[in-house]
């Protein structure tokens, strides 16, 4: 931001003193600064003439959010910012707070640290239930359950969560980004993952070392939103190291675990139980039926009906 002498001195024009008082006199008939002046009468004659400089920037500035060309183009001494007049030690100061925009800007970016994402669409992770549309009474209810759900979850209180069933396409996905964003308007932080390619991930990060840091981060989140489980090739390892080990300690830390998936609790039980190896042990069975007794111990179960949204 220039002063008021480097201004002068670029100004065309003999005379200095007589385009100073020039100067000064526009800047007093500033409507803002002439309503900062009159609501402080007791400021004098020798304040206003040593803080003429600030009321050259407070006039500047507030010019510049008068013609503002955007955030990123905010040619203000603190981008995003506006100038405030205050008597600080009997002289004139400017403060600066953040403009409507910057503080927009500031809520988007502290809303969307509450919302973490693994494999799983950008777009996702931006709808609210104002997006879901209610066509079917299916729908209906699932968008009344996730409400109620993102009222009243309480991490680390009440592990309870949601499982979400339905076709392809008929919007859970969808249903779950509306879910996060609104956990986040509450200030509660969620991680949505893609379950297959998770599984994959930390397949892939047992060779490169990564394996744990990336098991930890989902395994901790506050509301951790399972997407497509079942959509996985299924393995021995993934079932009872990752999938069972996990939803344990997330039962034990009453964290709760939302899904979607294309299967119902009886499919996803059948799913966890025929493992890649082929043939069907015992133990599969018994373990397969473990995890299902949390899920159903935890979790609402919802139906999604209804067409293809993405045909």
């Amino acid at each position: 931001m220039e002063s008021i002498g480097k201004t002068l001195k670029e100004m065309s024009g003999g005379g200095f003193e007589k385009r100073f008082e020039k100067m000064k006199k526009t800047i007093l008939q500033d409507k803002r600064v002439q309503a900062f002046l009159h609501e402080h009468p007791s400021i004098t004659s020798e304040q206003t003439e040593r803080g003429m400089n600030e009321l050259f920037q407070y006039k500047s500035q507030w010019e510049n959010c008068d013609k503002c060309p955007g955030l990123e183009e905010c040619p203000n001494l603190i981008k995003g910012h506006q100038p405030e007049l205050q008597i600080y030690h009997e002289d004139l100061q400017l403060t600066y707070n953040a403009c409507p925009l910057k503080r927009k800007e500031d809520e988007r970016k502290r809303h969307a640290s509450f919302i973490q994402s693994l494999y799983i669409p950008k777009e996702i992770t931006n709808v609210s239930f104002d997006d879901f549309h209610e066509d079917n009474t299916s729908r209906t209810i699932a968008f009344t359950k996730a409400m109620e759900f993102s009222v009243n979850v309480q991490p680390g209180e009440n592990g309870h969560g949601l499982y979400i069933h339905g076709p392809f396409g008929v919007g859970k996905t969808f249903l779950i980004g509306a879910i996060a964003n609104e956990l986040a308007d509450r200030s509660i932080e969620t991680m949505i993952v893609y379950a297959p390619d998770f599984f994959r991930e930390l397949k892939n990060g047992i060779n490169d070392g990564t394996y744990q840091k990336k098991l930890d981060v989902v395994k901790n989140a506050k509301v951790l939103i399972l997407d497509d489980i079942g959509a996985e090739t299924m393995s021995n390892w993934i079932r009872d190291d990752i999938l069972g080990a996990m939803l344990q300690y997330r039962m034990m830390e009453k964290l709760p675990t939302l899904y979607t998936s294309n299967f119902d609790l009886d499919g996803l039980e059948e799913h966890l139980t025929y493992t890649q190896r082929g043939g069907v042990e015992k133990m599969d069975k018994l373990k397969a039926k473990r995890i299902l007794e949390r899920i159903r111990h935890l979790n609402e179960v919802i139906e999604m009906k209804g067409d293809n949204k993405r045909g």
